[in-house]
């Protein structure tokens, strides 16, 4: 007999299923690992349960990626909600892997729960228990089950997945690891590991080509291991994989042998193999794995930092204040000033050298006073290329400690730009130049980029699609930033020169800035609702344009953190934390009969 969770095996909704099958009314199919159940747009005709295998939901924005939504699960529905109202489906659902399904006709459905309306009731609280658990960002249908599989030279891969496992558990889940005694293992043992702990970790090495083979069907998600010592191999990967690589669902780590040394190298295998994220893993560096353990079990901390000119200076006291109150982060993106800040988080900064350098690099003298005849913008830009080519030199994004991207508006095609990959400084170069203070940036393809503030300033509904877990966001860019008195036409421009107040830029450099960092209403609700944690410092005072400004801004964002993080009542890690099916104390072995 199907059941769902939750409901006992004879629910009103396990009773029909069941009677159902039995007069030939529910259709029973296999589909096999990749193949599409439903588009988004489809019309809702049917009520499908899956009875064996697993099930990936996804939203596609127009000409973005995938977004994952969940794993869907033996015994749970799919579909229910557009069938319920009527519309067409509003995601796609894809096979994870090989999987049966019963599919139900909406007529039937619908003169079942005429004949016995308990069948409507169950089905309406398990749409409303999704629901809420959407509105309150608790963490439903995420994968459970990884592969790690080796790529390339041999690595030991079975030895960082039980490290991974180690601080899994320390974290509250059962967790186990399967490596290759698992290969002939029936398909049904599979299913009731899996049923029994919290997470299911697949390690395969380099040598097991035929387990490699199996993993690669079995997860819900897949990191390939290598060594970031190495280049990627000549030949290709196995086919059994294209279906997560379609969804976006294939990870990298990079172990990195040398723990001292900044990565290099890394893009070749990013174009190699073309993960939807990449992680560095120094070898014995507790950090990382513990980072790992927080990517799988949905407890990763995104940070998002705004665009706002010298305001953004905030972003580095609300850092100071997360790594005082022993807030992890894991992933970090930012826009404009914002994207600087960020950028050196990701380097691998402390404190000291996140203060020495943007004093050296904005404060001490101001990086917008090369003025020029404005043709294309009011200043060369030189000392600002100068200044990202001292502190951030040739470093590829690839080779960042830190998963990290950055957003620059581009011109040409009329949308944002996400910067992923490629030179640092380049990036950055693009992020911040703001149109008519810094001259644009372009690219080989002849595309024109600017400021990424011109069309989003606070990227956090990018990072969701980034990570699972908890995002902060820092956003510099609220309240009263420019009054009347800050663009107003000096009364003497020769005293204004004498004054230094030229350094600054002058008053129109605020207009622009401001103008490019005001965010619209949808903008603002869709970064709130991508956000567990908002914070956004009172920056009144400090002049978008004042580079002096250090101290105060500093004080601000640091405050203001520290206030929100006080509000919390739990720590940020455990925001979107999702309850253990099987609370860890000491996880049995595995054993295959």
């Amino acid at each position: 007999m199907v059941t769902l969770p939750d409901i006992p095996s004879d629910s009103a909704l396990a009773r029909l299923f069941y009677e159902e099958r039995n007069q030939g009314d529910a259709a029973w199919f296999a589909l096999p690992g990749g193949a599409t159940l439903f588009e988004a747009g489809e019309a809702a005709d049917h009520l499908y349960f899956l009875r064996a295998g697993r099930l990936g939901a996804f939203r596609k924005e127009e000409g973005g990626e995938p977004q994952f939504l969940g794993v869907i699960r033996p015994g749970e529905p799919a579909g229910e909600m557009s069938l319920i109202t009527g519309l067409p489906h509003s995601g796609t659902v894809v096979a994870l892997r090989d999987s049966e399904i019963f599919a139900l006709p909406r007529d039937v459905f619908f003169e079942a729960c005429e004949a016995d309306p308990a069948v409507m009731t169950e089905l309406a609280r398990l749409m409303i228990l999704r629901s809420r658990q959407a509105a309150t960002k608790a963490s439903t249908g995420e994968p459970s089950v990884f592969g790690f599989v080796a790529a390339g030279e041999p690595t030991a891969v079975r030895s960082l997945v039980d490290k991974i496992a180690r601080e899994v558990g320390q974290l509250g889940y059962s967790v186990t690891v399967v490596g290759s005694e698992a290969q002939q293992a029936p398909t049904e043992w599979f299913s009731e590991v899996e049923r029994n702990y919290d997470f299911v970790l697949y390690a395969a090495e380099a040598q097991d080509l035929g387990w490699r083979q199996v993993v690669g069907r079995q997860v819900d998600r897949l990191f390939r291991v290598a060594r970031g010592d190495t280049a990627p191999p000549l030949e290709g990967f196995a086919h059994t994989t294209e279906p997560l690589q379609a969804q976006n669902l294939i990870d990298l780590i990079l172990v990195q042998p040398n723990a001292r040394a900044r990565p290099k190298g890394s893009q070749v295998w990013v174009d190699a193999l073309k993960p939807a994220r990449l992680f560095h893993a120094r070898r014995d560096n507790v950090e990382d794995i513990q980072r790992l353990a927080r990517v799988l079990t949905g407890q990763s901390v995104g940070l998002v930092l705004s665009g706002g000119g010298a305001r953004a200076y905030a972003h580095i006291g609300a850092i100071q204040a997360l790594r005082e109150r022993k807030v992890p982060i894991d992933f970090v993106c930012g826009v404009s000033m914002g994207a600087i800040i960020a950028a050196g988080l990701a380097m691998g900064w402390d404190k000291e050298e996140m203060d020495t350098r943007i004093r050296d690099a904005f404060v001490s003298t101001s990086p917008l006073d090369d003025i020029a005849l404005p043709l294309l913008a009011m200043t060369r830009g030189e000392k600002v290329r100068e200044r990202l080519a001292r502190h951030f030199g040739d470093v590829e994004i690839a080779d960042l400690w830190l998963p990290f991207f950055c957003i620059s508006s581009n011109l040409t095609t009329g949308a944002y730009q996400l910067h992923k990959s490629g030179r640092l400084r380049d990036a950055l170069r693009a992020s911040i130049s703001l149109p008519g203070v810094l001259p644009p940036a372009t690219t080989e393809d002849n595309n024109v980029l600017v400021d990424g503030a011109v069309m989003k300033n606070f990227p956090a509904d990018i990072m969701r699609l980034s990570q699972p877990g908890p995002i902060v966001g820092v956003d510099v860019s609220r309240g009263r930033s420019i009054t009347a008195d800050d663009v107003a036409r000096p009364e003497s421009v020769w005293r204004w020169i004498r004054s230094g107040q030229w350094r600054k830029g002058p008053p129109i450099v605020s207009l622009l800035m401001r103008a490019a960092t005001v965010s619209s209403g949808r903008d603002l609700a869709a970064a709130r609702e991508a956000t567990d944690v908002l914070i956004t410092p009172d920056l009144t005072g400090v002049e978008i344009r004042d580079w002096s400004a250090y101290e105060p801004a500093v004080e601000a964002g640091y405050r203001s953190t520290i206030e929100a993080l006080d509000k919390l009542g739990r720590p940020v890690t455990e925001l979107r934390r999702h309850a253990s099916r099987h609370p860890a104390t000491q996880s049995p072995p595995v054993t295959i009969a």
